[in-house]
């Protein structure tokens, strides 16, 4: 075997050491790491393996490595870094799930947040009452399906001063109606200002090179403009403006974490040393911003909103907004479970999938609606995280104080990775960033309180990821309704499933979570516009040829 190890290797070798080929890190680690193995015929070779790796495995890597030494390296280098530099920032649970509005995270929560966030500037730069003349520029993603997700709409709320964890849902319409028969803006709530709907409201065909998520907002005064910004919806509602992502930075917050990491396996790593769960780590992290006693009820009133949500998503029936003619279902599946009796859930595969199903939808019902619910990381993928949640907490014999809290912090620490080290915005890396990322979170969250061991969940996370890659953005009409409602029930179901296969093992596995997360970036990078929340492609064009 040693043999055949060196005659495969050794000219392969040489082709590297070659004048004028690509050079890879990754190929000169291997060689580092297997040189004894690779490079001395005499190697002794037990079980048919080579340096404690079978001939397969060593074949497997350095092909990888050769496809990597044979593209330039602009082509790979993503592949060593995350993108945006998104892996310095510290990112709080709080970060990732934030109280807010439907349809969108990206679309309507980031939209009025940036809103909210050019009045707070005019404010500090003592502009406001200066300003007679709001416009408002949406670029890219925002452009092609704002309407649909009321990204305009919550642009106006945001320039009236309204944030979405505070605004009331119901009055959102009745405001915009007023604005647009009065053409004037209620700037901060307070300072009318002149704002032309058809003039002011610029829906743009083309894109600005940082994110696909993009806006201008401008204020002009009587002898012209004041000030304008730039900002980007990143995803999961976070906004930038337009010096963060010139500065590559896309948070302020630099707080230095006890056990900061940058990958599913530093994670690991510090969970060994520390001899701490998942959840554990996370709340001695969470306690750099706040006390114990506050994240736990801050956590407490997270699921609260996430009760509200699909209670009233089981209420509510008729058909949502928007054109499409989508009739609400939660409500009528709810009352025919009802009639069943309390089943037995847990032991009952079938049951299981029909309550999943009914809380899932019940959450992305109400989103489409445009009602309260909870970025899970984000609104499109609201439903999974609180209906894998719902299930364990109505179903399971285990539930104490401290369920929600750990689920939470578990699920929260793969959202941290999949924002870090790829992206939760579907106008970046398609659906699979979405429903992807939120399968993932909520089967490590479901795995936490089900006494999982770290390499567990961080396994049930792999495993839920990996059977989503690929996944497009492709929603028909520019709607968070088709096909995200029931993406959403089955995603929740599939995080469960993943559980389950990732209990019955040792938490040893083929591919890492870091590898999934890795390849979902560069799927991503990968997929054709059209198919990243632009309803230009996907079922979104099939829908309206049928």
């Amino acid at each position: 075997m040693g043999d055949v190890a060196y005659g495969f290797f050794h000219p392969l070798a040489r082709i590297f050491a070659s004048p004028g080929r690509w050079k890879t890190a990754r190929w000169a680690q291997f060689l580092v790491e297997n040189s004894a193995a690779l490079l001395d015929k005499s190697t002794s070779v037990a079980d048919g393996e080579v340096g404690g790796k079978s001939p397969m495995m060593l074949a497997f890597k350095a092909a990888r490595c050769l496809s990597l030494a044979a593209t330039p390296p602009c082509a790979w280098r993503a592949e060593t870094s995350p993108a945006r530099g998104d892996s310095t920032m510290a990112i709080s649970v709080f970060d990732l799930f934030k109280i807010g509005v439907g349809p969108s995270s990206s679309h309507t929560v980031g939209p009025m947040r940036a809103g909210a966030l050019f009045v707070q500037g005019l404010r500090e730069r003592g502009e406001l009452e200066r300003v007679k003349r709001i416009e408002v520029r949406l670029y890219g993603s925002l452009s092609a399906t704002g309407i649909g997700h009321g990204t305009d709409n919550a642009t106006i709320m945001g320039l009236m001063g309204e944030w979405p964890d505070a605004i009331d849902p119901t009055q959102i319409v009745p405001r915009i109606a007023d604005l647009r028969e009065t053409n004037t803006l209620q700037l901060d709530s307070r300072l009318p200002v002149e704002f032309v709907w058809a003039r002011d409201m610029l829906l743009l065909d083309e894109n600005l090179p940082y994110h696909p998520n993009a806006m201008t907002l401008i204020a002009e005064g009587e002898q012209g403009e004041l000030h304008r910004d730039t900002y980007y919806s990143v995803g999961g509602g976070f906004v930038v403006d337009a010096a963060q992502a010139a500065s590559g930075v896309l948070d302020a917050d630099q707080t230095v974490l006890p056990y900061d990491f940058n990958s599913a396996a530093e994670l690991l790593r510090l969970c060994k040393q520390n001899d701490l769960s998942v959840s554990q780590l996370m709340m001695a992290n969470e306690k750099v911003w706040r006390s114990e006693e506050d994240i736990r009820a801050g956590l407490h009133k997270l699921w609260e909103a996430m009760q509200e949500c699909v209670n009233n998503g089981l209420k509510y029936e008729g058909t949502l907004p928007g054109g499409l003619n989508v009739r609400r279902r939660a409500a009528k599946l709810h009352r025919s479970l009802q009639e069943i009796g309390k089943p037995n859930v847990i032991g009952s595969t079938m049951s299981a999938m029909e309550w999943v199903n009914l809380f899932a939808l019940a959450v992305n019902e109400e989103n489409a609606a445009g009602g309260r619910m909870v970025t899970a990381p984000t609104n499109g993928a609201a439903g999974i995280i609180p209906a894998v949640l719902h299930y364990y907490m109505r179903f399971s014999d285990a539930v104490d104080e401290s369920s929600v809290v750990d689920y939470f912090l578990a699920a929260a620490a793969v959202g941290i990775l999949c924002k870090k080290n790829a992206s939760i915005s579907g106008a970046e890396v398609g659906c699979q960033g979405e429903v992807g990322s939120a399968c993932a979170m909520a089967a490590a969250g479901l795995a936490e309180v089900l006494g999982a061991t770290p390499p567990q969940v961080e396994n049930a996370a792999e495993i839920a990821l990996e059977h989503n890659l690929g996944l497009t953005c492709d929603p028909v009409g520019g709607l968070v309704q088709v096909p995200c409602i029931e993406r959403n029930a089955i995603a929740a179901v599939k995080a469960i499933n993943a559980v389950q296969m990732a209990l019955r093992g040792d938490g040893e596995h083929f591919i890492s979570l870091d590898q999934v997360i890795r390849t979902m970036r560069d799927t991503g990078a990968d997929m054709h516009d059209k198919y990243k929340e632009t309803s230009r492609g996907g079922l979104a064009v099939s829908a309206i040829e049928c």
